[in-house]
């Protein structure tokens, strides 16, 4: 129970990120990397301003978590996402070794699981002792990037 109190407050925490580049207009993803119980990394979408198609709140995450821990690895830590890592997200998470991927919404057209789950695919993109749990506070994840592209169609 105290596990799912904390990935919901972390996950809110990866939340006020992700309303921070809705105020930006940036899609709305937010990301907090913990450990040790508390946050070393905030992040959200940078895409824009940064004409950058890489600069993603999990990208933007990793680097920051590395620098602050001195390691390119993140062995102990959890990463708190609004949103299913894409691909290069989830392969960028492989390298660093994460511990943990919390997610909020699944994203069916983009999200690494789609590969994932691919019959062809025999390999785990994940590192393999990476432990994942999406839908937490999924519909609060989901409403926001549904708000942003409803916003976005009527421009």
């Amino acid at each position: 129970m105290e596990e799912q109190n904390d990935d919901e407050r972390f996950m809110r925490a990866a939340l006020e990120q992700a309303e921070i580049a809705f105020e930006q207009d940036e899609i709305p993803v937010g990301a907090v990397v913990v450990s040790g119980g508390r946050i070393v990394a905030r992040a959200y979408n940078y895409t824009e301003h940064l004409n950058d198609v890489t600069a993603h709140a999990e990208m933007q995450a990793i680097t920051s978590a590395t620098s602050a821990s001195g390691g390119k690895y993140l062995t102990d830590a959890t990463l708190y996402v609004t949103l299913e890592p894409c691909l290069m997200c989830a392969g960028a998470l492989a390298w660093s070794q994460i511990k943990r991927i919390v997610y909020g919404a699944s994203d069916p057209k983009k999200g690494y699981l789609l590969y994932q789950n691919s019959l062809e695919n025999k390999m785990k993109i994940l590192h393999p002792k990476t432990e994942v749990l999406g839908g937490v506070l999924q519909d609060e994840c989901s409403n926001l990037l549904k708000r942003f592209f409803s916003k976005k169609r009527l421009v």
